[in-house]
């Protein structure tokens, strides 16, 4: 096994222990990137001089004895979608080609004082919009466990990096299931927290009732490790939680023994496939083999969700994306006359420039989404659409209240389908649309969920199986996931074609 091969566990043991150096580590890792990266293009920007300076940094402090925590040494992946002063931030965007914010992002600075070397930033959906990872404007991403494959959105590139033994560590942004997703389709292990539990200060917003950041590794176990550096208050982010920071690792050897996991009848419904379902359910049995309890629980609207997310999602980002003009942010025309289709007469110089710029800097599925999230909002059609959807969005939040009343976690697909093939969906939005079909309910009731994998399909294609838990319920789900991966191996497969 090579040190690339490790998990952030080992890794953490083997810096303390003194068995290797933080510049080691991030070297390793750095060299790893650099062969690996021009094949599934999961970077979008590595940083190796900084990695290397924070990682002699950390082995002073640990040489002179001072204290440092378990993070510290340990290199991360960061998405694209989080401001970074020593790198650029993108959002995968021709719109921010080239822009360097001023401040770091609150998580950026957390995994700063926890000492961990930030690696680079990855490549993702343009603004996180997408589930595939295809909407790049910097080249799309392919999954490490078939390069004809889709690596899941928006996080994909964050999901490929820990898959293909880029970085051991990474964050991701989950809107609509944009980490447990792409956890699900490339085998490992993603968290998305409750709304409000990480900040989202420095997050460049899609959708902000929605965006949650969250942690993505190979466990359970260190997934926690990454949430508890990046959780907790924000007095710069007004939606963050100002409530302790609980022990994420204080339960996770309890045992499962009376735990009620509930199973929703609708999920493996046609549409789910074969190798899927089983491997899902095989699962439950695990979980009753533990000493857990499986029950029938009900989420009847949960047949709205894609539609009520595809209202209020592309609303929201109209709205937050209405800055990038040209003349406020972002991308500006320089002049050169253009043959782009619609665009054709204006009112004046100014109006021009704005549309022109926008429709250079953006893609196509970006404006397509701000084209939805338009038509919801103008007069005549925001009660009919959006307003609806809000009303739809509480109904789903009862319907998760409700079912928490009679189980702990719920548990089910995170993704009907293992990685489709690049291409594939692209032509049909609708059908890209519904991939997100058991993840969404959980951003629009603002709870927290989990993706880890339990299979993989014949052709080697790792399935993922999902859990959602009630809001501020991370260390159950962390726990629960966790006992399922003392009990199995899966997280620890490996793809042969990557494998270090």
């Amino acid at each position: 096994m090579t040190l690339t091969n490790r998990s952030a566990g080992e890794l953490a043991s083997a810096l303390q222990n003194g068995e290797m150096s933080a510049v080691e580590c991030a070297s390793a890792f750095l060299d790893r990137i650099e062969v690996t990266n021009s094949t599934v293009n999961a970077f979008l920007t590595v940083n190796r001089e900084g990695a290397l300076e924070t990682a002699e940094a950390v082995d002073k402090a640990r040489a002179a004895g001072k204290p440092l925590g378990p993070l510290a040494g340990l290199p991360v992946a960061v998405k694209d979608v989080l401001c970074t002063t020593d790198q650029p931030t993108t959002c995968a965007s021709k719109m921010l080609k080239g822009y360097q914010p001023p401040y770091d992002a609150d998580v950026v600075q957390r995994l700063r004082a926890a000492g961990t070397v930030i690696l680079g930033k990855t490549n993702m959906d343009e603004f996180a919009m997408g589930g595939s990872n295809e909407n790049s404007a910097y080249g799309l991403v392919r999954n490490p466990w078939d390069l004809e494959r889709a690596p899941g959105g928006s996080s994909g590139g964050s999901a490929a990096a820990i898959a293909a033994d880029m970085a051991p560590l990474a964050i991701g942004s989950d809107t609509g299931g944009s980490i447990r997703q792409p956890a699900g389709l490339c085998g490992i292990t993603g968290l998305k927290p409750t709304y409000g539990r990480v900040s989202r200060r420095g997050l460049i917003a899609f959708s902000s009732s929605l965006d949650q950041i969250g942690p993505m590794a190979r466990s359970a176990k260190e997934c926690a490790m990454l949430l508890q550096a990046i959780a907790g208050h924000d007095p710069g982010d007004s939606t963050s939680l100002n409530i302790p920071v609980p022990d994420y690792f204080a339960d996770l050897e309890k045992p499962l023994q009376g735990l009620r996991i509930g199973r929703v009848a609708s999920h493996f419904s046609e549409g789910l496939d074969p190798e899927v379902a089983e491997h899902v359910e095989q699962t439950f049995a695990t979980y009753e083999a533990a000493g857990a309890t499986i029950h029938e629980v009900e989420l009847p609207h949960e047949t709205y969700g894609v539609p009520t997310y595809y209202l209020i999602a592309p609303s929201e980002a109209s709205s937050n994306l209405a800055r990038y003009d040209g003349a406020h942010y972002g991308h500006r025309w320089d002049g050169t006359p253009s043959d782009e289709k619609g665009i054709t007469d204006f009112d004046s110089p100014l109006v021009e420039m704005y549309c022109r710029s926008r429709a250079e800097g953006f893609g196509p599925e970006v404006k397509r989404r701000i084209m939805l999230g338009t038509y919801s909002l103008s007069s005549g059609y925001y009660d009919a659409y959006y307003a609806k959807a809000l009303r739809v969005r509480r109904l789903i939040r009862q319907d998760f209240s409700k079912a928490f009343e009679n189980v702990d976690v719920i548990g089910g697909p995170v993704s009907a389908t293992p990685a489709f093939k690049l291409g594939e969906k692209t032509d049909d939005p609708v059908a890209m649309y519904l991939v997100d079909l058991y993840t969404v309910g959980t951003n629009l009731a603002g709870i927290g969920g989990i993706s880890f994998p339990c299979g993989f399909t014949k052709s080697g294609l790792p399935v993922g199986f999902q859990l959602q838990g009630p809001a501020l319920s991370e260390p159950l789900l962390l726990r629960t996931a966790h006992q399922y991966q003392q009990a199995t191996d899966w997280h620890l497969k490996r793809t042969a074609a990557f494998s270090s």
